[in-house]
């Protein structure tokens, strides 16, 4: 399966996961992650973190967005 496949798969999993855990709708879910670090970093092939599960990479979001308030 190549990245772009892997990723189409991962997405919905992780803006699920996102709009859930922050009560917003998942357009605004997907607009969060792909303006995040973690979204920037998933969309490339170079750092390889489309190979993880969703829960991995939902999880990094939350680190970031966590880190990010309380900078």
């Amino acid at each position: 399966m190549d990245h772009a496949t892997t990723r189409a798969i991962l997405v919905p999993e992780i803006v699920k996961l996102i709009s859930e855990k922050y009560q917003i709708p998942e357009m605004d879910a997907l607009d969060l992650f792909y303006t995040s670090a973690t979204g920037a970093s998933f969309a490339d092939d170079e750092t390889g973190l489309y190979g993880q599960s969703a829960l991995y990479i939902f999880g990094l979001f939350v680190e970031e967005r966590e880190y990010l308030n309380n900078a």
